[in-house]
């Protein structure tokens, strides 16, 4: 649960800072893989950002720990995430 609010507050942090109020559609993406792709197909979505080693493997630490979030819980969240995305891109 403190990882979704966390997760949430970076979002709304990043997606509704005034100077620019659009999201990047790699971000949303990204976000969405995090919470539904498997690893590997999640390894290669944000091999385009060409992360360090160190930083793939903590997130993807984080990610086994949000699978373990159930699916329902897990869409809620990500219905959440689209409202705010909704609202910052008016």
């Amino acid at each position: 649960m403190r990882l979704s609010v966390c997760l949430l507050l970076v979002t709304l942090a990043l997606c509704c800072y005034r100077a620019n109020a659009l999201v990047c559609p790699a971000l949303a993406s990204e976000i969405t893989g995090f919470f539904f792709l498997n690893d590997d197909l999640f390894k290669l979505q944000v091999a385009k950002f060409n992360p360090p080693p160190e930083a793939l493997a903590a997130k993807l630490q984080v990610k086994h720990c949000t699978d373990q979030i159930p699916l329902s819980d897990r869409l809620l969240i990500e219905k959440t995430l689209l409202k705010i995305v909704l609202k910052c891109d008016m």
